[in-house]
């Protein structure tokens, strides 16, 4: 065993070494990148003149010695292009910069060996070194990327193609001459995809195709798709705006036909659209039995149909051409029989009826207002009114125990009517009185009678014989239609008998009296002058 291990030490003792010595390098480079200040990036357009700046930033401690421009090309070795030492002239070495390249400013100095080029190409495109040879750390050095621009000429275009069922390409995008290359998208509702190539162009550049592909449709005709190209010499993407162009045959639909032709319709119309690319270049009607009808007018695509009747029942086709095809509709008429003209029985009625509830309502009203308008006027004239109203309550009655007639008979000789009252509108305190309330002395046959000249109510009503529970009911309808209600400003006349003659009135109010709507109560047998 410690053979085996003494035998193995050596090569491990050259593996430390070796890290050791890769350890070293690194942390040498990392330094140096920290030291030596270059800019990590130059852009230039051909035919410009760049400068490629370096510095060395903290030189203490260190001791400068000479400064080497290196160029190394992406794909090639590297060459020096141009070398200063503090004790020489500047020197460029041969290379494909010699002549254009110098130092800058002139003289130069160890601290600030910068260098420009002038009219640069796209093939001086790469990377430039600034190496600077140190005592005693050795060599530094800082890189800078010249990027060489060439801002590319971008068009897009359409491709016209016929409908089909395989992927062809319908447009076409190119960003010619660029450098960098240019990146091509697509911006579109179709329902396809995209392929991108790209070609060496002259001098270094770049050329950038894409082609755009679909199955094409007719519903794909017409629709927008943008090209947009995106490259580092632009501010903002630039965007290409297209129309897809798909040729097919027309596209036929028939409008107008309603379903409702009848026997006797007149001037019926029906259209013949078509959809198509390019466009239509012949329409022509005709009908399935061949023969087109004599009622029947043609003008492009519309046909006018002047008087619906049986020879019309057919079927009418609309055939549209165009350079690619032939498309076709058609539409089947059935004729129905006349429809019936609308009666307007039913709204002449309905006008009719609503008169007739317009007019009662009118009616009711006007009745309304009337009768309240009479009940107002006769309070008034109660009150105080000119005319003059004498009711004559007619007897038929034999005359009253107590004297209000003679002989059977009254005063004035055959006149059976009762005492007479007067209703005197015209005065200001009463509204129904009685003339001379009170019984007068009269001499007859030579013997003297006692008459009264103007009977009350009482003396009226007790001239009938009514039994006790007459008298009640009489009573009580008194009191329930007395003239308490009426809004009128006259007395209110009370037909109230005395206490001996109660047994009367019952009888005599369901003979005679009749109680009216205004509230009052007069006789049946009554008589007006």
């Amino acid at each position: 065993m410690a053979r085996h291990d003494a035998r193995n030490w050596p090569d491990c003792t050259k593996m430390i070494g070796l890290l050791y010595f890769v350890s070293s390098i690194l942390i040498q480079h990392g330094t140096s990148g920290q030291r030596v200040k270059v800019e990590p990036e130059v852009l230039s357009y051909p035919g410009q003149t760049v400068n490629l700046r370096c510095a060395f930033s903290d030189a203490t401690g260190v001791q400068l010695t000479m400064i080497t421009w290196i160029y190394e090309p992406k794909d090639g070795e590297r060459i020096n292009i141009a070398v200063f030492h503090p004790n020489f002239d500047p020197n460029y070495p041969e290379s494909p910069v010699k002549g254009r390249v110098t130092f800058a400013p002139s003289p130069p100095t160890l601290s600030n060996p910068s260098i420009q080029i002038s009219g640069v190409t796209m093939t001086d495109e790469g990377k430039y070194v600034c190496e600077y040879a140190t005592y005693p750390d050795g060599n530094e050095q800082g890189i800078t990327q010249l990027v060489m621009l060439a801002k590319p000429q971008n068009s897009a275009s359409i491709v016209t193609v016929n409908t089909g069922t395989q992927p062809v390409v319908v447009a076409r995008c190119e960003s010619v001459d660029g450098r960098p290359a240019a990146k091509i998208s697509w911006v579109t509702t179709a329902k396809g995809n995209a392929t991108t190539s790209t070609t060496a162009g002259a001098s270094n550049t770049v050329t950038v195709s894409s082609e755009y592909n679909l199955v094409p449709s007719p519903e794909d005709n017409g629709k927008d798709i943008s090209c947009v190209v995106e490259h580092r010499t632009q501010v903002k993407p630039e965007s290409i705006p297209l129309k897809l162009a798909i040729q097919y045959a027309p596209v036929v639909e028939i409008k107008g036909y309603d379903h409702n032709w009848y026997l006797g319709r007149t001037n019926v119309i029906l259209i013949c659209e078509a959809k198509a690319n390019p466009i239509p270049t012949t329409i022509n009607w005709k009908t399935m039995s061949g023969e087109m009808p004599d009622n029947v007018q043609i003008n492009g695509n519309e046909l006018k149909v002047l008087k619906v009747d049986e020879t019309i029942n057919t079927t009418f086709v609309c055939e549209v051409n165009n350079r690619i095809g032939t498309g076709k509709s058609q539409v089947t008429a059935m004729i129905r029989e006349p429809r019936s003209s609308p009666s307007n029985a039913g709204v002449v009625a309905g006008a009719i009826i609503g008169s007739l509830l317009a007019l009662l309502l009118v009616a009711a009203l006007i009745a309304v207002l009337v009768t309240r308008s009479r009940r107002q006027q006769q309070g008034y004239r109660a009150n105080g009114g000119s005319d003059m109203k004498t009711r004559i309550f007619g007897g038929g009655k034999k005359a009253s125990k107590n004297g209000t007639g003679v002989g059977g008979s009254s005063v004035g000789g055959g006149n059976n009517n009762g005492p007479i009252y007067v209703y005197n509108e015209s005065s200001s305190h009463q509204g129904l009185g009685e003339k001379n309330n009170h019984h007068q002395p009269l001499t007859i046959g030579g013997r003297p009678e006692v008459v009264a000249t103007t009977p009350t109510a009482q003396d009226i009503l007790l001239s009938n014989e009514l039994d006790e529970a007459e008298r009640r009911k009489f009573d009580e309808m008194e009191e329930e239609e007395r003239y308490d209600h009426f809004s009128g400003g006259a007395p209110i006349l009370q037909l109230r008998p005395p206490h001996d003659q109660d047994d009367m009135i019952g009888d005599y109010l369901d003979d005679d009296m009749e109680s009216q709507r205004d509230g009052s109560v007069i006789s049946r047998t009554a008589v007006y002058v």
